[in-house]
């Protein structure tokens, strides 16, 4: 100590004794203590149904950035815990899993998936499903709200990450059948515990194929822990936020996802990682999106040099003839647009739509004409052409053998 503070701390014991080293506000109301008027006001707003489940770090957030109220964290909690607002949960200790790693570049590894939620809370009439994309290095985040978890959406999805990052290494999804073709086996036949068949890859098994992205199945729900925690933030954060902001139709809730939620989430739960490489790989021209995120059948071209896809014909163009046509494979892609190509080999070829030709009239038998004989019908009798066979004699069996004889 100082001689100053020495003298100091000697006055105070001889005038207070032990009381000298007690703080002179103990007891007292902090000089830092936000105003009773501001809690008042913080509750009332924190009790609109709009806030209704906020817990006290993002009812921190939305307080400063809606009302321009400032409060730490603990305040909130305070605060909500004595007006009601908030319960705290206590933990409980849940199963311990097995940790892994996170890849140490960014882009070596996608987790993949799609969450089914009430994400509106039942405004308006859209069934939305999010369909989510986080690396595993950083935690960063790409998704979008579609109305369908189907083939076509999961790979607008794909389209639009692989267009803002570039490729991956590798994409980590479940088993689902968008992803694999499974081999369907009755439990009771043979060799159900035999190791299964090769399948054909599905549409997006082979689009990830020529993008040449590893496709990685997941044995467990656990295994995709990151994503599904992903989930959980969302079914609770976003559902609130969009609440607050009035969110009520397909487009509404996209516009809120890309402006607000997503920059959010990469702006505070992003991590570094490990290497500062980036694993993506960029699109070279040899990569067309829109012919690899197609849908993708392989037909066989007739003599006249037309080919059959989904009941229609298609006739190719006379200066796309080339050798090895006719009887030739072609692949037929449907684009995500609704457009149908034809490639041949390495090259795409001009088609266009043949008309439906009519089916020949066959002509209606013309109805016989009705006698007109000026009589009553009268009921139809009964043939007498038999009448009395019975009763004429036959011949003698002797005599019926001699004719069988002499005709045979």
């Amino acid at each position: 100590l100082l001689e100053t503070e020495s003298d100091y701390w000697r006055k105070e014991l001889k005038k207070r004794g032990d009381r000298a080293v007690i703080h002179g506000l103990r007891g007292r109301p902090s000089n830092r203590k936000i105003d009773f008027k501001t809690q008042r006001k913080v509750v009332a707003i924190l009790s609109l149904d709009v806030y209704r489940g906020f817990g006290p770090t993002l009812a921190c957030e939305h307080l400063g950035k809606k009302h321009g109220i400032e409060v730490s964290r603990e305040t909130a909690r305070q605060w909500m815990k004595e007006s009601g607002l908030w319960k705290g949960k206590r933990r409980r200790p849940e199963e311990a899993h097995l940790w892994r790693p996170r890849r140490s570049r960014c882009g070596e590894l996608v987790q993949w998936d799609t969450s089914e939620h009430d994400w509106l809370e039942g405004r308006g009439s859209d069934q939305l499903y999010l369909i989510s994309m986080i690396d595993d290095a950083t935690s960063r985040l790409y998704a979008r709200f579609v109305r369908s978890d189907s083939t076509e959406e999961n790979m607008r999805t794909l389209w639009g990450y692989v267009e803002l990052y570039g490729r991956p290494l590798a994409f980590y999804t479940d088993k689902a059948s968008l992803f694999r073709n499974n081999e369907k086996r009755r439990r009771d036949d043979p060799g159900v515990d035999q190791d299964p068949a090769d399948m054909p890859p599905t549409q997006i098994g082979r689009a990830l194929r020529e993008l040449n992205i590893t496709w990685i199945a997941a044995h467990s729900a656990q295994a995709k822990g990151r994503i599904k925690r992903t989930f959980d933030t969302a079914q609770d954060r976003l559902v609130k936020e969009m609440r607050v902001a009035g969110v009520k139709t397909f487009k509404q809730a996209n516009e809120y996802l890309e402006k607000e939620f997503l920059p959010w989430w990469n702006r505070t739960l992003v991590v570094q990682p490990a290497s500062a490489d980036n694993a993506h790989r960029p699109l070279d021209k040899r990569y067309d999106l829109a012919a690899i995120l197609s849908h993708v059948e392989t037909r066989q071209v007739k003599n006249d040099y037309t080919i059959q896809f989904e009941g229609r014909r298609y006739g190719i163009q006379p200066e796309s003839i080339s050798t090895g046509l006719r009887r030739g494979e072609v692949r037929v892609e449907k684009r995500l647009n609704g457009a149908v190509a034809v490639r041949f080999r390495d090259r795409h070829l001009s088609v266009t739509l043949c008309a439906v030709a009519p089916k020949a009239a066959t002509p209606a038998k013309p109805k016989a004409a009705a006698r007109n004989t000026g009589k009553r019908s009268q009921p139809r009798q009964k043939s007498g052409w038999m009448k009395g066979f019975w009763e004429k004699p036959g011949p003698a069996i002797s005599r019926a053998i001699e004719i069988a004889n002499a005709t045979s």
